[in-house]
């Protein structure tokens, strides 16, 4: 039987102080499953995965990892807890390598950092070849795979992804799905924010749908591709 990596109960939260945006999201990511949220825009969703990373404050509702309590524990623990973030914009310095990206990624690893960067390079052969190479200079997908690998670098048990195919081209998409579906096959759970919703819905295990911040529709994510009114009212604005 699996066991909840992720479980946010009752959570409101915004980025005004009386101003609550999440008006009580409940969200379950179990070990080794593909959650996506998806819903239209100003819904909450990447202020959901703000929240978790404690971006933003939690005013109400808690949140627990492996079974614990986190709920507004300083993004920096977060991370040591085992959890990736990966945001949608500003996810990668430009002006820096490749290399210099990775470095800073793996900022909270304690074991040797040379073996956790060969790993990622062995696993990301496109990133080893351009080492050195400005992540400015790099293609939006290949940016793309660069934030994967920076927040993989740690080794986390779950994933959060906001929009990471935001601004690609179909090509682009296909590479960054990919990478995602064998992130996942590798053992990490993920959680997907995305606005290409008939693509995330495809591939999870189940999906969750906010409208205006309040949990609207859950199932699993075939079921909710296939449901007239999650298609009437979501996936033809998507």
């Amino acid at each position: 039987m699996t066991k909840p990596i992720l479980e946010c109960n009752g959570i409101a939260a915004g980025y005004v102080k009386g101003l609550n945006i999440l008006q009580g999201v409940d969200v379950v990511v179990n070990e080794g499953e593909i959650v996506s949220i998806i819903g239209p825009n100003g819904a909450g969703k990447s202020t959901l995965l703000k929240a978790i990373m404690s971006l933003i404050k939690v005013s109400a509702g808690r949140f627990f990892v492996n079974g614990e309590e986190k709920t507004n524990l300083s993004t920096h623990r977060i991370v040591m807890e085992g959890i990736g973030y990966v945001p949608q914009v500003a996810n990668v310095f430009p002006s820096l390598t490749i290399d210099e990206n990775l470095e800073i990624g793996s900022w909270s690893i304690k074991r040797d950092k040379k073996e956790a960067l060969t790993k990622i390079y062995n696993d990301f052969p496109m990133l080893g070849d351009r080492k050195k190479d400005k992540a400015g200079n790099l293609s939006g997908g290949q940016r793309q795979i660069l934030a994967l690998a920076r927040a993989l670098i740690t080794s986390p048990t779950l994933l959060l992804l906001d929009e990471p195919s935001a601004g690609l081209s179909p090509v682009a998409i296909n590479e960054v799905f990919t990478s995602i579906k064998e992130i996942n096959n590798s053992g990490v759970s993920i959680l997907l924010v995305e606005q290409n919703a008939k693509r995330a819905l495809s591939f999870s295990d189940r999906g969750y749908v906010l409208d205006q911040g309040r949990n609207a529709y859950q199932g699993k994510g075939e079921e909710l591709l296939n449901d007239p009114r999650v298609i009437d009212l979501y996936l033809g604005k998507l």
